[in-house]
């Protein structure tokens, strides 16, 4: 028997198996994680760095995995910017999820310090630190660093190029999520104004992160939000 499904787009250095967290907490869906080139799964392809081509490569992904039955993408962070064009170009092709739900992101439009991706070493080492999310035995391992920030670099200068989405404002209803001790959590509602239909926000307790701490609550979002938008699309 065919599930609903739920599509995972994966933070900034994230891979196939950043959602691997969820697992203990099943839902109603059948869970898929997308990701991009140069890591996980996909770790010998070439790093992608430009947004267009990053959701260009997950919605073909996304495409070819739909069942036929109702569906719900979720990204975090760098995943929610791809979430919005990913959504625009299924809508594009009639396909149109229940929801998009994003989270760690206060969307397209925002300002933000420019050209993270192409800080020095040490600044973008703190800047990641800042945020939160990194293992300590990462950090303080220089070959995993050489390893990882590469992949880092990538995706936030794919990141920087969500203002191709400023515009987008897709059928499909939005609901956000962010973490209270996020910088700009008071703009979440900056997402309103990207969907056509309903809107509704969340704020969980924690970091730019916080969706290690809130599971059950992520999780009940996810259940709470297809219910809710059931009938809409």
């Amino acid at each position: 028997m065919k599930k609903k499904q739920l599509f995972l787009l994966h933070f900034a250095g994230g891979s196939i198996y950043s959602f691997d967290f969820l697992e203990p907490f099943p839902v109603d869906f059948e869970m898929i994680s997308i990701e991009l080139p140069g890591r996980g799964k996909r770790i010998k392809e070439k790093l992608i760095t430009s947004y267009v081509d990053a959701i260009q490569d997950m919605y073909k992904q996304i495409s070819n995995r739909l069942n036929g039955e109702d569906f719900i993408i979720y990204g975090h962070s760098l995943g929610a910017a791809l979430a919005l064009g990913i959504e625009d170009m299924l809508e594009k092709d009639n396909k149109f999820s229940q929801c998009v739900i994003v989270s760690g992101n206060a969307g397209p439009g925002i300002k933000r310090e420019k050209n993270r991706s192409s800080l020095n070493r040490n600044d973008f080492i703190t800047m990641l630190k800042e945020l939160g999310g990194l293992p300590k035995e990462l950090l303080e391992s220089e070959e995993l660093l050489d390893f990882v920030l590469p992949i880092l670099r990538a995706d936030f200068k794919i990141l920087e190029g969500d203002f191709l989405i400023n515009d987008i404002i897709i059928e499909s209803p939005i609901i956000a999520i962010m973490g209270d001790e996020e910088k700009e959590i008071n703009k979440i509602n900056n997402w309103k104004k990207h969907t056509k239909s309903n809107f509704k926000s969340y704020v969980l307790k924690g970091n730019h992160f916080f969706i290690y701490n809130n599971v059950k609550e992520l999780v009940e979002i996810f259940r709470t939000s297809y219910h809710e938008n059931k009938s809409l699309i």
